[in-house]
């Protein structure tokens, strides 16, 4: 694996790492994590909230993906999979009493009812795919880790996601997340302390990819040159994807392994998924995606996939969007 990634010509510099792969992309036979039979059962989790969000509709993704046959989509990739149900339903509202971090004590609800739920599915020795919902999941996932050597989390997305409700007017917590994870100054002190540690993340166990510097605010590229996080941008992800993932299982730690998605990250014209509606004609392909979860998810230390921000109503009038977000969990996950 080494050998193969310094092969790759690359720059890092300023907590940030630019990667320029000349020739074919890396072959799966030098990629970390290509052994791994994934022969734990697999418990699926829903965490059906908008709360956190800007608006109504993420709450139906886990509903509406069983529905279109995810489990059994589960099973034909060769996965024992059991259903734990889901964490509370809930609805976004407009919260005018804390405007600047709204429905809060939703928020810290939801989060803890999915690191339960998660933590009661490693405890048993199975993987875990939690269908949200928004990215505040990520949080709960990684509560459940709670053993050394610590865990480290792929966190796939457009933002980083480290706006706190002093850098930010708009009181969505689901592009604050990581802020809270971090226990960034600012952040609100019911949610970054709701969990058995705080932080419950450092920046040396978490690495971002997928990241459009355009759309971060000045608070979060300045949060980011501080605390010199590890990440790559949306080109970067594009251009190479095998390379961005190889970079990232050297980087993070030798304990568990979580990936989060937000599919804002990806192309929303490709893949019209997310409540979020900004990313037209930038970002990877569905089909990119699918290659960087598959390789990160046979990894080794893999146990543990989020996916947040899909809102079923943007895919209305192209249903298949939905069943291709399907295939992509299903591969990512599938026995090897």
């Amino acid at each position: 694996t080494h050998s193969a990634v310094e092969n790759a010509d690359r720059r890092i510099a300023c907590g940030q790492t630019r990667i320029i792969c000349h020739g074919a992309s890396l072959p799966t036979s030098d990629l970390p994590g290509m052994m791994s039979g994934m022969s734990r059962s697999l418990v699926l989790i829903g965490a059906p909230t908008s709360a956190g969000s800007y608006a109504p509709g993420q709450e139906a993704a886990p509903r509406v993906l069983r529905e279109l046959g995810l489990i059994e989509a589960l099973r034909a990739a060769g996965r024992d999979v059991h259903d734990a149900g889901d964490g509370p339903l809930q609805v976004w509202r407009p919260d005018r009493e804390n405007p600047r971090a709204m429905n809060l004590p939703e928020v810290v609800e939801a989060v803890q009812a999915v690191g339960r739920a998660v933590a009661t599915a490693i405890q048993a020795d199975a993987d875990v795919l939690v269908i949200g919902g928004n990215c505040t999941i990520s949080l709960g996932v990684m509560s459940a880790f709670t053993g050394e050597p610590a865990a480290g989390l792929l966190y796939l997305d457009r933002h980083f996601d480290l706006n706190t409700p002093h850098s930010t007017t708009d009181g969505a917590l689901d592009w604050m997340g990581m802020a809270h994870a971090l226990n960034l100054a600012g952040a609100a002190a019911e949610l970054a302390s709701a969990f058995d540690r705080t932080p419950l993340l450092t920046p040396a166990h978490v690495w971002f990819a997928g990241i459009d510097p355009s759309a971060a605010t000045d608070f979060e590229r300045e949060q980011a040159a501080q605390l010199e996080l590890r990440w790559c941008s949306s080109e970067d992800l594009i251009r190479a994807p095998a390379v961005v993932v190889a970079d990232a299982l050297e980087y993070l730690p030798a304990g568990p392994l979580a990936v989060h998605v937000d599919v804002d990250v990806l192309d929303f014209t490709d893949a019209p998924l997310s409540e979020n509606t900004d990313g037209r004609n930038t970002g990877p392909s569905l089909a990119v995606l699918t290659q960087v979860l598959d390789l990160a998810c046979h990894d080794p230390r893999f146990r543990a996939l989020s996916i947040g921000e899909i809102n079923p109503a943007r895919a209305a009038a192209e249903p298949d969007a939905l069943l291709r977000i399907i295939a992509t969990l299903a591969t990512a996950l599938q026995v090897t």
